[in-house]
């Protein structure tokens, strides 16, 4: 018996945690500022200057900086260095539109692909959730696999995980720190992160980072399994990722 699968990704609009900042409108003395309080020192330190102007052109210079990167509290974080940005932003960036399965079969499994990233500043970290129901055929729904396991040929599954796999095929990668370790922080929920195991359930959590964090690039391994009395025709799979930063 031969089924005819498609899948389409897109991504949902993104959804910012509560507690986001709300920025003040500076006074032209101000070169930051919240509700209550400005700076209007040029330069704090010695050898850098914020905004070095002239009449057509300003630069920040960030020459003797004695000490840079993230500093944090379980309540508070700052940014060190001259050429930090105050404001706090989400990224996320679903690479992979559209694929097509084609027609599979009980006896093989079928395998595909996609990429997302995502990046977070000034944030607690991100959480990136599973919002969409599965593969549909009409009024019927496929088979998801509830709990992480194997793929099994001739059982009908459906289910993701985001790690570099070897069975049933070699596919998918382990989710990359851009530029390195050093600056990104995201990773695979336990659920998601096994390799050769498989899970989705609509809510779940797949992806996440505990503090502000540079980017992180996911791959998404997808299998479909069908069984001898899978209905036939075409199902369609619309992948809506919501990714939600936390301050």
């Amino acid at each position: 018996m031969k089924k005819l699968l498609r899948i389409l990704l897109i991504s949902a609009p993104l959804v910012l945690g509560l507690g986001a900042i709300a920025h003040a409108t500076c006074s032209p003395d101000f070169q930051t500022c919240s509700s209550g309080y400005g700076v209007n020192e040029v330069f704090m330190g010695s050898g850098g200057e914020l905004n070095a102007c002239s009449t057509n052109f300003c630069s920040k210079q960030s020459a003797g900086e004695t000490a840079v990167g993230n500093t944090s509290s379980p309540s508070y974080q700052a940014q060190a260095g001259f050429n930090t940005d105050r404001t706090p932003y989400i990224q996320f960036n679903v690479n992979t539109t559209n694929i097509n399965l084609g027609t599979i079969t009980s006896t093989a499994t079928q395998t595909a692909t996609a990429t997302f990233s995502v990046k977070a500043y000034l944030s607690h970290g991100y959480a990136v959730v599973n919002a969409s129901d599965p593969p549909t055929n009409g009024a019927y729904t496929m088979q998801t696999m509830t709990t992480q396991g194997p793929s099994v040929v001739g059982t009908e599954q459906f289910g993701i995980n985001l790690a570099a796999n070897t069975s049933p095929t070699t596919f998918g990668a382990d989710p990359v720190q851009v530029p390195s370790p050093s600056f990104a922080t995201g990773f695979a929920t336990t659920e998601y992160s096994l390799a050769n195991n498989y899970k989705y359930v609509k809510g779940d959590t797949i992806a996440e980072s505990a503090a502000s964090t540079s980017e992180t690039d996911y791959t998404i391994s997808y299998i479909f399994n069908i069984s001898n009395v899978t209905p036939g025709g075409t199902y369609n799979f619309h992948h809506v990722l919501v990714a939600t930063a936390t301050y």
